[in-house]
């Protein structure tokens, strides 16, 4: 652990007796409690992680927007101030460098945040494609990153800023004064499918509005979460994890990731993309949940009923909503039909399951 990186509220996570581990080459806080007793918190009140791991890029100058829509998938054209968009760094051999957001905070600035294990990757590879002298500013070590989600999240932070939280569209963000600093960032992008606000802040910041968000919350009982519990809200939602569900070997058409590769323009190896969508694909990520009692877990290979064997677990965990076992994981596109009945090998049992359709947890 003396090797990893640490975020500005380390000491805090120490104090609130958080089990810490490394994460992305930094120590980060797993649990506080227990991973479904948090879980729970977020899917029913409101709870707050620290995901200041996360990096942070300003992309700025006329020929910015040039840039990202050379790197990306998605059409960052469509993009107006104050409006954030999911998209994915092509490599140029049909797979993912990243997911990341993209943030427009002017027609000539824009903020990039992406994964915290591909920071420096990331980094390189947009270096290389900048040939435009675009300025970029890697700010990832001065920034920290809190997302308050929950059904609670918007009534617990009202009373910390003037900007008017209720209003805030899903993928929408405004710079403001909150909990007394201004210039914060905040931003409806939730990566829990329960609602709620990102919180960028620079560290100097950090602890103050850590402090003033857990005493505002305090009357909706907000607890602190760990990276557990959002490992497994965002699986229910079957948000993507890099590393686990994309990678450098997986394109964004077989991760169904198509509605953010926009073939209207040319970025890094679109035109074999397009050829991919036009030929089809020949596996395609897919959810599916257990019927009989297990947890599925990255690697366990997936079988047809016939004993073939058709693709392999990329996301897997017991879903504390649902409480059965839920996964992704890449299957030859004709067993990716849900209602398919498919079998995880979990030691030496193979375990009944079927393809569903995403999400496994729907808000009420």
């Amino acid at each position: 652990m003396e090797n990893l990186k640490k975020t500005a509220l380390n000491e805090v996570h120490h104090k609130l007796g958080a089990k810490m581990v490394p994460f992305a080459g930094y120590e980060m806080p797993v649990r506080y409690t227990s991973d479904i007793e948090e879980h729970n918190t977020v899917r029913e009140g409101v709870g707050i992680f620290d995901v200041s791991h996360m990096g942070e890029f300003m992309v700025r100058g006329p020929k910015a927007l040039d840039l990202i829509q050379r790197i990306t998938s998605n059409d960052a054209s469509k993009l107006f101030d104050g409006k954030a968009q999911y998209s994915c760094i092509t490599n140029t051999n049909g797979g993912i460098v990243d997911d990341l957001l993209v943030y427009r905070l002017s027609e000539e600035e824009y903020l990039l945040v992406v994964n915290a294990s591909n920071i420096e990757k990331d980094w390189n590879w947009i270096t290389q494609y900048n040939t435009e002298g675009v300025e970029m500013e890697n700010i990832s070590d001065e920034m920290s990153l809190f997302a308050v989600q929950g059904p609670k999240a918007t009534e617990a932070l009202q009373s910390l800023t003037d900007i008017n939280l209720p209003e805030m569209k899903f993928y929408t963000f405004e710079k403001g004064t909150f909990a007394g600093v201004s210039d914060v960032i905040v931003s409806a992008t939730g990566y829990t499918g329960s609602g709620g606000f990102e919180i960028y802040v620079s560290n100097k910041d950090a602890e103050s509005v850590w402090n003033s968000i857990m005493e505002a919350g305090a009357d909706f009982d907000i607890k602190p979460i760990g990276l557990g519990a959002r490992d497994t809200l965002r699986l229910e939602m079957g948000f993507c994890l890099y590393g686990n569900d994309l990678d450098d070997t997986t394109s964004p058409l077989e991760a169904g990731l198509g509605w953010i590769t926009k073939f209207t323009k040319d970025f890094t190896n679109s035109n074999n993309l397009a050829k991919q969508k036009e030929e089809g694909v020949e596996k395609k990520l897919s959810a599916f949940r257990l019927i009989d009692r297990g947890i599925p877990r990255q690697g366990y290979e997936i079988y047809s009923e016939d004993e073939k064997k058709i693709g392999k677990v990329t996301s897997g965990s017991q879903s504390p909503s649902l409480n059965c076992g839920i996964g992704l994981g890449y299957l030859l596109k004709e067993y990716a039909k849900p209602g398919t009945e498919v079998f995880i090998a979990v030691r030496n049992r193979k375990l009944k399951a079927e393809v569903v359709k995403l999400p496994f947890y729907k808000a009420n």
